[in-house]
């Protein structure tokens, strides 16, 4: 299909067509009309070097020729590119030689000279061709280079990531067990019904979070279902065993997406361990509502009864990295203190799934576990 003429395109044959009308007429009557046709010719890519050598044989189809090679350098393969330059030179010096009777010392040179004009505006086009070529193939062994160390930073993370899983499942895991062993150990052997009871408690917490850190590790061949907030009420009971003073209240009506669903109850699952840390004996009323397609969830503690002997070291990562995982999901999180007292954590999730991209990461008023 031939290209729509544009200004861009009509350029070189006009150009063409101004040094071919500034020249004398040349040695044959034909030769200005056969050059003006070649160069009405540049426009048609295809049709452009079968037009041109005609008019070299006339001697003033030069100008529109040396478009017509270059053009045939740029586009055509070395071989397609050598003959229209052996063939276009030959024509346009044997007509000369021939009609003029040349003898063979201007003969020679007629035909070097005519192969240089020839060989010149073909030589540019590969040139620039190959140059092209040549910045693709830089280009994609930078992508290349590119996605290999990418690959090989992925690779490493993932060793580091399987080195620091090793050894906290060793260290936290001998912990937990000796733990839980403990526990096992009272219960057996304590008289008193509520240490024997506490002390199950205990077992159970220690076997759960052996369990937990084992599947998030990846170390379990079929890992347990993921935790989501239809196993709040197990949760707040588990914690509620302990002594703490805890209100669910799940007004939440729409089926929530599973990354949402179990965002809600680690949510839940860290405010409830800070609230106990921070405020020991304190009320706390946990809230799922819906609200205008959105999901709020707010965990609100009273201030605690009496404070803290001693209370907790800051530095906790914990509400930080909650607040990633609601970013991720598109949601807002915030943890402020109350005017009372107290303290509140509120997250405000879609109820849709999440889309790419996440959501601007909300402040954070305190840094706890």
């Amino acid at each position: 299909m031939t290209p729509p003429l544009t200004a861009r395109s009509l350029a070189p044959p006009a150009a063409a067509a101004a040094l071919v009308l500034l020249v004398d007429a040349g040695p044959y009557s034909w030769s200005e009309p056969l050059a003006l046709l070649a160069c009405a010719a540049l426009p048609f890519h295809k049709a452009a070097p079968y037009a041109c050598l005609p008019a070299l044989a006339g001697g003033l189809g030069w100008p529109p020729a040396v478009v017509a090679l270059y053009r045939v350098g740029r586009h055509d393969r070395p071989g397609p590119a050598a003959t229209w330059v052996v063939v276009s030179s030959a024509a346009a010096a044997t007509t000369s030689v021939v009609t003029q009777s040349l003898p063979v010392t201007q003969a020679v040179l007629t035909y070097a000279f005519t192969l240089f004009m020839a060989v010149m505006p073909t030589a540019l086009g590969a040139l620039l061709r190959m140059r092209q070529e040549l910045t693709a193939t830089l280009s994609e062994a930078r992508r290349a280079r590119t996605a290999e160390l990418a690959a090989r930073e992925e690779g490493a993370r993932a060793a580091e990531r399987a080195r620091i899983a090793r050894e906290i499942h060793d260290v936290v895991g001998h912990h937990a067990t000796l733990m839980a062993v403990e526990a096992a150990a009272l219960s057996a052997t304590t008289p008193d019904p509520e240490t024997r009871a506490a002390a199950t408690r205990l077992r159970a917490l220690a076997k759960a979070s052996l369990t937990e850190m084992r599947a998030t590790l990846g170390l379990l061949n079929a890992a347990p279902t993921p935790n989501t907030h239809h196993d709040l009420p197990t949760l707040v009971a588990r914690a509620t065993a302990t002594g703490a003073r805890i209100t669910l209240t799940d007004r939440t009506t729409t089926p929530l997406p599973p990354s949402t669903s179990r965002a809600v109850f680690r949510l839940v699952q860290e405010s409830l361990t800070n609230a106990t840390k921070h405020a020991p004996g304190a009320q706390i009323r946990v809230l799922l509502a819906e609200r205008s397609g959105t999901l709020v969830v707010q965990v609100l503690n009273a201030p605690p009864p009496h404070p803290a002997p001693s209370p907790p070291p800051p530095g906790g990562q914990g509400l930080h990295g909650l607040s990633e995982r609601v970013a991720l999901l598109g949601g807002t999180l915030t943890a402020t203190p109350t005017p009372q007292g107290g303290f509140e954590v509120r997250a405000n999730l879609p109820t849709t799934a999440p889309r790419a991209g996440g959501a601007r990461r909300a402040p954070i008023g305190r840094e706890t576990a």
